[in-house]
């Protein structure tokens, strides 16, 4: 980041910061605001935790409409790289579903301000970015999340969740879930990663 642009970042925190705290009734610390910007601004160990997501691997996708029904199938490939120093994970898919080509892409990151993982996808079936936010657990090879996606079948957002299991350094699994017929929670879709070697 060059010195105008983050000593222009810096002002616009301490701004919000002092606008914050003043709201609060208390006396806004510089020397504090800034050491907290930079201590939220440092990737930790929940940013490592990320790391097993990180390279290109293998997908097969397997899809429900109907939970009475087998799933659709469908192969692609998932290129993950870290992004803005190892902050954020870049997602960027590629494959074909429901017959037709298919691109996603997203992003993943650890929120050290909200304790949170957070993520937004957007992809070339929809126009509508879903959102997620979630927790691992100690070990970082579960991840949980909720959210919201568009649904086009009923014009409105609903509400979904993800879960993310770490199966080794080379393999991982993503599932989600949302309201099916009759308003059960069913399985929308299922993902294999395996990594390309």
């Amino acid at each position: 980041m060059r010195i105008g642009t983050r000593s222009l970042a810096i002002a616009a925190g301490l701004a919000l910061a002092a606008s914050l705290t003043a709201q609060d009734n208390k006396a806004p610390d510089e020397k504090a605001m800034m050491e907290a910007m930079q201590k939220a601004a440092t990737p930790g160990e929940a940013h490592k935790k990320l790391e097993p997501f990180v390279g290109t691997f293998d997908a097969k996708v397997r899809m429900w409409s109907d939970p009475s029904k087998p799933p659709q199938e469908s192969t692609g490939t998932m290129t993950n790289s870290w992004v803005m120093g190892n902050r954020f994970v870049q997602q960027s898919f590629e494959g074909s579903l429901m017959g037709q080509p298919f691109q996603g892409t997203g992003y993943v990151g650890y929120d050290n301000v909200s304790k949170k993982i957070q993520s937004v996808w957007m992809d070339s079936m929809s126009t509508g970015m879903m959102y997620m936010t979630g927790t691992a657990d100690a070990s970082g090879k579960a991840v949980t999340t909720k959210g919201t996606m568009s649904d086009p079948g009923s014009g409105r957002t609903v509400p979904v969740q993800d879960k993310i299991t770490v199966v080794d350094n080379d393999h991982h699994t993503f599932e989600l879930w949302g309201k099916g017929p009759g308003g059960k929670q069913m399985k929308y879709m299922e993902i294999e990663y395996t990594r390309k070697k």
